[in-house]
């Protein structure tokens, strides 16, 4: 017997030391101590996330998105779907100057040296699987942070997820109603 075991080569120890890990992977997840990734989702709804473009350049007159449109979002390049626009805000750019004579110490003004240059901040709404790491879209985690491209019939602007939200119907509604931002940026 001793003579068989000197003739099992370093490898077959190997091969044998993972059926034996595998084996045991296996009793854990059959005996739900191991979770696996489709038993981690605890809910799945609707959430609404925030995507901030920074410094977009428009020289038109009007806004290429706008509320209740559809907008094609790409999440770290990966091409996702269509998304319900919700919000739509935007603002010139501002640069801080000092104020010798008021209350506060600077204050906000226009930035006339980047004369067509818009920061926008749209809300889009979709549907997601929620894990104890965060929300799930279309097999990627959403963030506060990462990179995501919005595409339209006439516009692609690359951006950041700024804010994220789980919703429900009603606050969808409300968003609606509160802000509506005017399509034209004059």
């Amino acid at each position: 017997m001793i003579a068989k075991l000197k003739e099992i080569k370093p490898i077959d120890w190997i091969i044998l030391a993972g059926i034996l890990i595998a084996i045991i992977v296996g009793f854990l997840t059959f005996s739900h101590i191991r979770q696996t990734a489709g038993k981690q989702i605890e809910a799945t709804s609707k959430i609404g996330f925030q995507v901030f473009l920074r410094s977009v350049t428009i020289t038109g007159n009007k806004l290429p998105m706008k509320n209740g449109e559809k907008t094609f979002l790409t999440i770290r390049n990966v091409p996702y779907k269509d998304l319900d626009v919700i919000d739509v805000k935007y603002d010139t750019k501002k640069v801080v100057l000092p104020n010798a004579k008021g209350k506060e110490p600077f204050t906000m003004v226009d930035d006339v040296s980047q004369a067509f240059s818009y920061d926008i901040l749209l809300t889009i709404v979709d549907t997601a699987k929620i894990t104890k790491d965060g929300a799930v879209v279309g097999g990627n985690k959403i963030k506060i942070g990462i990179p995501v491209t919005i595409e339209g019939q006439n516009y692609r602007f690359n951006g950041v997820i700024s804010d994220i939200q789980i919703i429900n119907d009603e606050v969808q509604n409300e968003n609606k109603d509160v802000k509506k931002t005017p399509d034209s940026l004059t």
